[in-house]
């Protein structure tokens, strides 16, 4: 570990994610952990309307960004004057998550990054690997992000695993210290029993073990009752000086509970979509392109943002083309 001092505090990055700052260009990689890379994506490519859709273009073309990502010519604006970092979920990439609420973003005004984080060597999908890693590698990529901004503090927006490491960085790598919002989209805040996984290993001895065997590490980090989110949440799962929201809908497919999305925390405002919008029943895999769910998204970065439009979404949208994909 190094530490390394990025607008007045202190950020413990690994050595191989200090090497963010390089790649001036191109999907260059960033880390080179033996079992774990992350990657600042640079290929523009097209704005997405379905997740499916911006899952096959990723797969297709590994290395894309969102168009309006990653422009570390950018500078912050007085009326948004930090930087948006943006956090995939498991087992996908910048692209294919934010190819549609990166743009919004950046067309109302803010200065937009991402980086893909977690991904095995040679792989072409990320969040994968130790989130412990993980938030290292999100912490690189931020402290070049203030550097290279002139920022002296930005926002957070986690999609599903992504929720998680960036909260880890903030509470156990200094990032409190340099992130005003965080905003989490389907955090996995106390973890998911997965359809009933995580309950059935644990009846197997070893069985923790079995849930990484056949999933990723990532995704048993994640689940409910795991050693990563019981040290994560044990001091609470808010710290001061931040200040947290997480967007959730009672129809997600991964986490279950859904109540475990959720921050219980000081200052932690929990917004459930259903109770703004019954008729949205939007689930896990569409929030990321669910339009009510990017329009309270803008709302909490910027409460002069218009209120999102409540319409119809039926159960279930989204789901079968990411299955299928």
């Amino acid at each position: 570990m190094v530490a390394a001092a990025v607008a007045g505090a202190t950020l413990v990055v690994s050595m191989t994610t200090a090497a963010a700052g390089a790649a001036p260009g191109g999907a260059g990689s960033v880390a080179s952990d033996p079992v774990s890379v992350s990657v600042i994506p640079a290929l523009p490519g097209p704005v997405q309307f379905t997740h499916a859709e911006a899952k096959v273009y990723a797969e297709a073309h590994p290395g894309s960004v969102p168009p309006g990502t990653n422009d570390f010519g950018c500078r912050p604006t007085a009326k948004h004057p930090r930087p948006v970092v943006l956090a995939h979920g498991s087992d996908s990439s910048s692209y294919s998550d934010w190819a549609a609420i990166a743009p919004r973003l950046h067309d109302a005004g803010y200065c937009v990054f991402a980086v893909d984080f977690g991904g095995a060597p040679g792989a072409t999908t990320f969040g994968t690997e130790d989130m412990y890693v993980s938030g290292e590698q999100v912490a690189g990529f931020v402290g070049r992000v203030l550097r290279e901004t002139g920022a002296a503090k930005v926002d957070l927006v986690g999609f599903s695993q992504g929720a998680t490491v960036t909260r880890y960085f903030i509470a156990e790598l200094g990032g409190a210290g340099v992130v005003d919002q965080w905003i989490g989209l389907a955090s996995p805040s106390y973890g998911g029993v997965f359809y009933g996984l995580v309950p059935a290993a644990d009846a197997i001895p070893g069985g923790r073990d079995l849930v990484s065997l056949f999933t990723t590490v990532a995704v048993a980090q994640q689940a409910e009752g795991s050693d990563f989110l019981a040290a994560l949440n044990a001091d609470g799962d808010t710290v001061p000086g931040v200040s947290y929201t997480t967007i959730g809908t009672r129809y997600d497919e991964m986490i279950q509970p859904y109540t475990n999305i959720a921050l219980r925390g000081p200052g932690a405002t929990n917004i459930l979509i259903q109770d703004r919008c019954p008729q949205n029943m939007t689930g896990h895999m569409n929030m990321v392109y669910d339009e009510y769910t990017i329009g309270l998204t803008l709302q909490v970065l910027d409460p002069r943002a218009s209120d999102p439009v409540c319409t119809r979404v039926p159960l279930g949208t989204g789901l079968i083309g990411m299955i299928g994909s």
